[in-house]
């Protein structure tokens, strides 16, 4: 069926084609519920809204090539903590770090997006604000790949 997706069941069947005032013009399913207005969800009642807003922040950081690539490789390497790990507190230390990469990544992805909402024109500020993003996700980098590099040293000192 024609314009169905693999979340249809979470926002109902017509959200795709209402009028959305999204910048770059994709239909998001964010715009379901309108977070904007002044009457804000209290409660539980905000729980179900607040996940679709999560599925949406997923799709769009899944279209950065950044993330795409690591989350992939957090995908690939996650079973492998479970054989370099001995206990289970360096295996989820293992795959903390690979979380932690993804969220960093997040992060900076959204310090991106609303600095580019800004304008496109060169600025200082908002050249120091991409620059510490990315210094962030360089630094989740070098803990993660410094974390795997050791445990799998330890690995082989033991003699597999």
């Amino acid at each position: 069926m024609r314009g169905r997706c693999w979340w249809w069941f979470v926002a109902g069947w017509g959200w795709w084609r209402g009028d959305d005032d999204n910048l770059d013009g994709r239909q998001t399913i964010s715009n379901f519920y309108d977070m904007r207005s002044n009457d804000k969800l209290r409660g539980w009642s905000r729980i179900w809204p607040a996940f679709v807003n999560t599925l949406a922040g997923f799709k769009a950081a899944w279209a950065e090539p950044a993330f795409h690539m690591e989350a992939w490789l957090a995908v690939l390497m996650g079973p492998f903590a479970f054989v370099l790990g001995k206990t289970w507190l360096e295996t989820g230390f293992l795959l903390a770090t690979l979380v932690l990469v993804l969220i960093v990544e997040l992060l900076n992805t959204g310090i991106e997006s609303a600095i580019d909402r800004m304008g496109y024109e060169w600025n200082a500020l908002s050249k120091r604000a991409k620059d510490l993003g990315s210094a962030a996700v360089f630094l989740s980098l070098m803990l993660c790949g410094g974390t795997w590099l050791f445990a799998a040293l330890a690995y082989l000192q033991a003699g597999i």
